[in-house]
C-alpha cells in the first residue's frame, strides 16, 4: 500500500462578529436609556470599571492550552527542512495542501523540501481513518513510537490517535538534540556504540561548549508528523480552511483536546466554520512566536515564558503591519 511505502520511507530518514453600523447603535442607546420627565431630577451614574485580560495573559493561556509537549520534554519545533506529501486525495487539492503547508512553513523560516523529496509529512486521506490509523500503528509501529525518551507522547495518547473521531487527527514525533551540531541527544533501543558492554556506549556523547546552570545545548525538535484526515467530516470546511488546519497542527505540537473557543484561531473552524477563513492573526503570532523564541532555558516555566513573549512581539508585530 502507498501510505506504508510513505511510513517506511520515513523510518529511513476573537470570534469576528459583524459589527453594528454607529447610527444604529446610537439610536439602541436612546431607546434603552429613558429621558428625564418634567420635573424629574435627572439620575446620576455611577462610575463605571472595565476590566479586560492582559494579552500577555491571554497568550500565556492559549499557550497552555494548546501546546503538548511530549512527557518531561520542552516545546519542540522543526527545525530547517520540511518535506510534505499527500496521499488518496486528486491531484488539486492534494498539491493545494502540500504547497500551502510548505508556504507557512517557509513563511516562519522553514526550508520547504523540493519536489521528490522524502517526506516527513504526511498526510493521508480516508473515508475509514480509525481503521486507517490502527493498521498503520500495527504494520509500522516503529515509524509512531520510536522508544527513544521524550520522543513521543506516549501510549495512551497513540490509542488515543487510533480511535479519534475528530476530522483530523494527527500524530508527531520529535527528539531531543544538540541545538549546536543537530546531533540526536537520546539512545534508541538496540542501538550501542564500541563494544557495547556498557550503558556508555550506547549514550550519545555531547560535547557541552559552554557549561550553564540556565541554559541547555539540548532542544527538541521535530522530525516526523502524521495528519489522517476523515473525507467525510472535512467536507464541513473549505480547501483553504483545511490546508490552514493542517499547517497549524503539523507547525506546532497541537493537543488535540484543546478547548480554543475563546480565541480567534483555525483550531475552531470544525466547530465554527465562520470563526477563520484561514490561519487568523493569533494563529500566525503563535508560529512565528514558536520558531523565533529562544530554546535553550534548562528551566520549563521560563521557556515557555520565553515563547509568550516571543509570541507577543510577533503580535505587535502584525498589529504594526496592519496599521501602516
Amino acid at each position: 500500500m502507498i501510505v506504508f511505502a510513505i511510513a517506511a520511507a520515513l523510518l529511513a530518514t476573537p470570534l469576528d462578529g459583524t459589527p453594528v453600523p454607529a447610527a444604529q447603535q446610537a439610536g439602541a442607546n436612546q431607546q434603552a436609556v429613558p429621558q428625564p420627565g418634567a420635573g424629574e431630577d435627572p439620575v446620576e451614574l455611577e462610575d463605571v470599571e472595565v476590566t479586560g485580560t492582559p494579552l500577555n495573559s491571554l497568550i500565556r493561556n492559549f499557550v497552555n492550552e494548546v501546546a503538548a509537549p511530549n512527557r518531561g520534554r520542552g516545546l519542540a519545533r522543526w527545525d530547517e527542512r520540511l518535506c510534505v506529501g499527500v496521499v488518496n486525495l486528486r491531484n488539486e487539492p492534494a498539491q493545494y495542501i502540500a504547497d500551502r503547508v510548505s508556504t507557512v512553513a517557509e513563511d516562519i523560516g522553514l526550508t520547504a523540501g523540493q519536489p521528490g523529496c522524502t517526506p516527513n509529512v504526511v498526510v493521508v486521506a480516508s473515508d475509514n481513518p480509525s481503521a486507517l490509523a490502527q493498521e498503520m500503528v500495527e504494520e509500522r509501529r516503529r515509524a509512531f513510537r520510536m522508544g527513544g525518551s521524550g520522543m513521543d507522547r506516549g501510549g495512551v495518547a497513540l490509542r488515543a490517535f487510533e480511535t479519534s473521531q475528530a476530522p483530523v487527527r494527527w500524530w508527531q514525533v520529535s527528539m531531543p538534540t544538540n541545538s549546536e551540531t543537530g546531533e540526536r541527544a537520546v539512545r534508541l533501543p538496540g542501538e550501542c556504540q564500541g563494544s557495547c558492554s556498557s550503558v556508555m556506549d550506547s549514550a550519545p556523547i555531547i560535547n557541552v561548549f559552554a557549561a550553564s546552570r540556565l541554559s541547555t545545548q539540548i532542544v527538541d525538535t521535530i522530525f516526523r508528523t502524521i495528519v489522517i484526515l476523515d473525507v467525510n467530516q472535512v467536507d464541513k470546511v473549505s480547501l483553504v480552511q483545511l490546508a490552514d488546519y493542517v499547517a497549524m497542527v503539523t507547525l506546532a505540537q497541537i493537543d488535540p483536546e484543546a478547548d480554543t473557543r475563546q480565541y480567534a484561531s483555525i483550531l475552531n473552524v470544525f466547530e465554527t466554520p465562520e470563526a477563520a477563513a484561514g490561519l487568523t492573526d493569533w494563529d500566525t503570532a503563535y508560529l512565528q512566536g514558536l520558531y523565533d523564541a529562544e530554546r535553550t532555558r534548562k528551566n520549563g516555566r521560563a521557556g515557555r515564558s520565553e515563547i509568550v513573549s516571543s509570541i507577543h512581539r510577533a503580535h505587535e508585530d502584525l498589529q504594526e503591519q496592519a496599521t501602516d
